[in-house]
C-alpha cells in the first residue's frame, strides 16, 4: 500500500461518504435531480480520494493496472449511465475496507519500537584509571571495559573480567531463573544485572549484539510477503487487465460484429463495467473476516487482521515456547524432604526466614510455600547473600546455609539425598539444600509447573490434525519431562533466539505452515518468522506487538478455538467466493446476450453483495 496518511482520516472520509450517499438517495427518491447529483459528486470525491490516489501511485510505481483503478472506473461508468447511487456505494464499500486495512498495517509496525526501547542508551565505560564515565552505547568498541551496577541493564555483549552476580536473562533465553555470572562468563545486551557489581570487556559492537540481531530478525521476517499476498497481487493485475480490455472491445466491436447501434454498444459496455466490478468478491471476504475477528475478541482472542486469521486455517504444526506458555513461568515448590531427626516446621521456618530477605524467584517461591503451609518467616537472622551460590544466616550462634551442593557441601548433600536428588533433577526440578553446623537439614525441590490447560489444549490440537513441538532454552532432560507431561509430540532444547528461528525454519520445511506460541522478548523473532505467531496475554510488550494473534485472557485453550474459528470462516469465504463469481459470470454472459438490462444488472450485482455479507455475518455466532 502506498497511501501513508492516518487510517483515521481515511475512515472518517469513508463514513462521511456514506452519509452523503444516504442524503443523495433521500433527495433522489422521486427523481434524480441537480441537488442529488451534487451530493453524489461530493460522496465520490470524499470517499474515493484515497483509493484513487493509491491506484494512480501504484500504477505509476509498479507500471501495471490495479483493482483500485477498476473500482473507480466502474463507479464513474455507473454514473455516466445515470446510476449515481450505485457508483457512490461502490466507492464507499471499497474506501471503508481500505481504511480498515491501513489501520491494521500501521498497528503491526509498533513492535520494532518496543524492541529498541528495551535496550539501554548509555553505559559506564572505564578509563585507564578505572574511573567510570557515562557514554553512549553506540560509541562502545571491541575491548572497551564497562561497569555494570546492581539492577542495571547490560548495555553490550561482553565477557566478565571481574565480579560475581546473578543476571536475569529472560530477555534472551525466556527462562525465569537468573543465571550466575562470574569471571569468564558471557553476558548479553538487554539482560538485567542482579545484586552484584560486574566489570566486563565488550566482545561485540552494538550493531552485532544479540539484542540487535533479534530486532533484525523481526524486521526481516515481517518484510517477507506471504504466498497468499503474492497470489492476490498477481490476480489483481490480471483481473483488472481482462476487465478493462474486455470493456474496451465492448465499446466498438459489437457495433461492427453484431450490428448493435452505438447507443446500445456504449450502454452494454457500461453495464459490463458495473457488473464486472468485484464488489461481491470483496464482500465475500471482509464481512466474514471482521465478524470472525469480533467473535474472537469476544472470546478472548485478538487477531491482528484477516490475513492472519486466514493463515490459521492452513496450520499443520504449532511450536510452543515453554516458560510462561506451556508452564506458569514461575517456579513452585514440589518437594520438601527433611532429615528424620529434625523438626520439619522449624526447619521450614528457618529456611523461609532466610529466603524472605531475597527477591530471587526461587527464594520467593520458597517463602510463598512456607506461608501456604502456615509457617511465618519471622525469625530474626543475620542474613548474607552469597551471590551466585546461595544465602547464609546466623541465629543464636548457629550458622545456616541455603543453596547449591557446592555451597552447602557436595559430599554431604549427596550423602543426604543420594539418588533422590538425581530423580528430582530428572523430573526437571531445581534442588536446593539447607544445612546447619552439624550437616544437611533438608532439601527443597522447585519446578516451573505445566499449566493445567496445557494438556487439554495439546489434545484438542491433535484432534484438529496439528502436530505440536516445544522450543525451550532448558536442558534436554527438563525439556523431555515437560514435553511428556504436556503431551507434546516433539521438542528442541537449549534454544537461544536465533536457534529458535533456525529450528522454526526447519519445521517450515517439514510442515507447510507452522505457528509459534510465546510470551517473551526472546520469542519475538520466532513469532515473526512463523506462519502465524501467537502471544500469551500477560507476555512482554514486544511479544504482544510482534504476534499475529494474542490470547488476551492468557487462556491456552483459546488457541484451538482460534484454529476452529478460522476454519469455519474459510468455509464461509469459499461459499461466498463461489457464489459471487458465479453471479458475476452469469451477469456478464447475460449482458452479452442482451438479456439483462442495467437495473437488473445492478440488482443482481448489489443483491449478490448483500447475500454474501449476510452469509459472512454468520461468523458472529459462537462456535
Amino acid at each position: 500500500m502506498l497511501h501513508r496518511l492516518s487510517p483515521h482520516i481515511e475512515l472518517i472520509n469513508a463514513l462521511v461518504s456514506g452519509l452523503l450517499i444516504l442524503t443523495g438517495w433521500i433527495l433522489s427518491r422521486n427523481d434524480l435531480n441537480t441537488a442529488s447529483v451534487i451530493v453524489f459528486l461530493f460522496a465520490f470525491a470524499i470517499g474515493g480520494y484515497f483509493k484513487a490516489k493509491e491506484g494512480i501511485e501504484k500504477t505509476v510505481k509498479d507500471r501495471k493496472l490495479n483493482v483500485e483503478l477498476l473500482m473507480i472506473l466502474a463507479a464513474v461508468g455507473s454514473s455516466i449511465i445515470g446510476y449515481w447511487a450505485e457508483g457512490a456505494i461502490l466507492i464507499f464499500i471499497f474506501s471503508l475496507s481500505g481504511a480498515l486495512e491501513t489501520y491494521t498495517m500501521n498497528k503491526s509496525k509498533k513492535e520494532i519500537a518496543a524492541l529498541v526501547n528495551m535496550q539501554p542508551d548509555q553505559a559506564w565505560k572505564l578509563d585507564g584509571s578505572n574511573i567510570p564515565h557515562l557514554v553512549d552505547v553506540d560509541s562502545l568498541q571491541l575491548g572497551d571495559r564497562i561497569l555494570i551496577k546492581p539492577g542495571e541493564k547490560i548495555p553490550a555483549d561482553a565477557k566478565v573480567i571481574d565480579g560475581v552476580s546473578s543476571v536475569d536473562e529472560a530477555a534472551i533465553s525466556g527462562e525465569p531463573i537468573p543465571v550466575t555470572k562470574q569471571v569468564g562468563s558471557e553476558i548479553f545486551s538487554g539482560t538485567v544485572n542482579g545484586s552484584g557489581v560486574l566489570t566486563a570487556e565488550v566482545i561485540k559492537e552494538n550493531a552485532d549484539s544479540l539484542f540487535q540481531k533479534i530486532i533484525a530478525l523481526v524486521q526481516a521476517a515481517q518484510n517477507e510477503k506471504s504466498p497468499s499476498q503474492q497470489f492476490i497481487e498477481r490476480f489483481e493485475g490480471t483481473y483488472v487487465k481482462v476487465v478493462l480490455i474486455t470493456v474496451g472491445f465492448m465499446l466498438f466491436l459489437p457495433h461492427y460484429l453484431v450490428g448493435w447501434d452505438w447507443s446500445t454498444t456504449f450502454y452494454r459496455a457500461m453495464v459490463l463495467l458495473v457488473v464486472a466490478s468485484p464488489c461481491a468478491v470483496v464482500a465475500s471476504i471482509m464481512p466474514a473476516t471482521l465478524a470472525s475477528i469480533s467473535n474472537g475478541a469476544r472470546n478472548g482472542i485478538l487477531v491482528k487482521g484477516g490475513s492472519h486469521l486466514e493463515s490459521l486455517t492452513k496450520l499443520t504444526a504449532i511450536a510452543f515456547d515453554k516458560t510462561g506458555t506451556l508452564t506458569r513461568g514461575k517456579p513452585e515448590v514440589t518437594d520438601f524432604i527433611t532429615r528424620p531427626d529434625v523438626d520439619e516446621k522449624k526447619t521450614l521456618q528457618i529456611l523461609a526466614s532466610i529466603e524472605d530477605k531475597s527477591n530471587h524467584p526461587l527464594a520467593v517461591a520458597i517463602t510463598n510455600y512456607a506461608k501456604n503451609q502456615g509457617v511465618s518467616p519471622t525469625l530474626q537472622l543475620d542474613v548474607q547473600d552469597v551471590t551466585g551460590f546461595g544465602m547464609s544466616g546466623v541465629m543464636n550462634g548457629a550458622t545456616y546455609k541455603v543453596g547449591k551442593p557446592d555451597f552447602v557441601g557436595r559430599e554431604e548433600a549427596f550423602s543426604f539425598a543420594g539418588r533422590i536428588s538425581e530423580s528430582l533433577a530428572s523430573e526437571g526440578k531445581t534442588v536446593t539444600y539447607i544445612r546447619d553446623d552439624q550437616g544437611i537439614l533438608a532439601l527443597i525441590a522447585l519446578k516451573d509447573q505445566v499449566r493445567p490447560e496445557a494438556k487439554e489444549t495439546i489434545a484438542r490440537l491433535k484432534k484438529l490434525g496439528i502436530t505440536t513441538i516445544m522450543l525451550t532454552g532448558d536442558n534436554a532432560k527438563t525439556a523431555e519431562t515437560i514435553a511428556k507431561e504436556a503431551g507434546i509430540d516433539e521438542f528442541v532444547a537449549e534454544c537461544l533466539p536465533e536457534t529458535k528461528v533456525t529450528e522454526l525454519k526447519k519445521l517450515k520445511e517439514k510442515y507447510p505452515y507452522v505457528g509459534m506460541v510465546g510470551d517473551g522478548i526472546n520469542d519475538a523473532p520466532a513469532l515473526a518468522t512463523a506462519t502465524t505467531g501467537f502471544a500469551m496475554g500477560d507476555g512482554t510488550d514486544v511479544a504482544l506487538e510482534t504476534a499475529d494473534v494474542v490470547l488476551m485472557k492468557n487462556e491456552l485453550t483459546k488457541l484451538s478455538y482460534s484454529v476452529e474459528l478460522s476454519r469455519k470462516m474459510q468455509r464461509i469465504v469459499k461459499q461466498n467466493l463461489a457464489f459471487s463469481i458465479a453471479v458475476i459470470a452469469l451477469l456478464i454472459i447475460s449482458n452479452f446476450l442482451q438479456i439483462v438490462n442495467l437495473p437488473l444488472g445492478v440488482i443482481g450485482h448489489e443483491g449478490s453483495t448483500i447475500l454474501v455479507i449476510v452469509n459472512g455475518l454468520r461468523m458472529l455466532k459462537s462456535l
